[in-house]
């Protein structure tokens, strides 16, 4: 299918990855409904300063994922439907486990029940790589087994598997997209990041981590978005589960060195014991293989991690965008 010309709904469309979605499709000409998360003060999160000639043509839905009425009313008239909504944080799914469970099992359920009922042509769901857990062998690709090695993972398993569930039972055409560790602009506090580059900025020369060790596979939200749409407009990759990952990997520690490189200062790093995982919760290495992903859309990364991470720190470096950060704060 075709997005230009397209309705499409995003849900989160108020978030770090959901807002720049937003723009992108905006800007290929699709008409976009943008669900985002109601509040008493009606904010529109990221998407509040949307600004360019593409702004007109975005229609702003406030409502809540678990409520299947407000889905499927968002949903009527949609040729596509984004579906990024989620609680994400991983550190807060140890305390509040229901929550993640009503939100993103849920959540997802509301969604694909709302496109088989209206007939959508496209459903895209959001996947994560946490649901492979730690690698049993590296690449990672979508045959690895999934592991739920935190209350988040194993509730992005259960939208993963009721997104399948669908696609066997009711032939309703969904893709999983299952992005690799995205970051950049706007990202939440709580990623390891920007956790990094605002105590850089507030002149910190000690870093407060949490395990140093970790490998992750880091891809700029730019390339992400652009994988989205390339999996919105693949007929081919109807029914698959699709891994988006540069296929490189990067330790925490190291990643943090180079952050502090690039923003020219030399830092020591610790880890606090207050941001550390259970141990059997955490996840030791993640790293893609998206060789399905190339070979459905030919999409392959374009901004290598030092470029995305200078781009990145030029963003929270404007003081406008660092206000809305506290150095130092763990953001459960």
């Amino acid at each position: 299918m075709r997005l230009e010309g397209a309705t499409a709904l995003i849900t989160g469309a108020d978030g770090f990855i959901g807002s720049h979605l937003t723009e992108a499709l905006a800007a290929k000409g699709a008409h976009v409904k943008a669900f985002c998360w109601y509040n008493s003060l009606g904010s529109r999160g990221w998407l509040d300063h949307m600004t360019g000639s593409n702004a007109a043509d975005v229609e702003f839905i406030l409502g809540d994922i678990r409520d299947a009425a407000t889905v499927r009313s968002a949903s009527v008239g949609c040729d596509v439907i984004f579906h990024l909504a989620a609680l994400i944080g991983i550190p807060y799914s140890y305390r509040a486990p229901d929550s993640y469970v009503a939100t993103n099992v849920g959540g997802t359920l509301n969604v694909l029940q709302a496109a088989r009922d209206l007939d959508v042509a496209r459903v895209v769901v959001t996947s994560t790589s946490e649901v492979y857990g730690t690698a049993m062998y590296v690449p990672i690709d979508e045959r690895h087994p999934l592991q739920g090695q935190s209350p988040y993972s194993a509730s992005k398993i259960g939208a993963d598997k009721m997104a399948e569930a669908f696609a066997r039972t009711y032939q309703l055409p969904v893709v999983t997209v299952r992005p690799f560790n995205t970051y950049g602009p706007r990202q939440s506090a709580r990623a390891i990041i920007p956790t990094i580059i605002s105590q850089l900025v507030a002149g910190r020369s000690n870093l407060e981590l949490g395990l140093l060790s970790p490998t992750r596979d880091f891809n700029y939200v730019s390339d992400t978005c652009e994988a989205f749409l390339a999996l919105g407009e693949c007929d081919e990759a109807v029914g698959r589960e699709v891994n988006v990952g540069s296929g490189k990997e990067i330790s925490i520690g190291d990643l943090a060195q180079m952050i502090a490189g690039i923003w020219g200062s030399r830092v020591t790093l610790s880890s606090a014991e207050s941001r550390l995982r259970p141990p059997a919760s955490e996840v030791e290495r993640l790293v893609a293989n998206s060789s399905l992903m190339h070979g459905l859309t030919g999409w392959s990364p374009q901004v290598s991690l030092r470029d995305g991470l200078t781009r990145t720190i030029a963003w929270f470096s404007e003081p406008g965008n660092l206000s809305k950060y506290r150095a130092g704060l763990y953001a459960v």
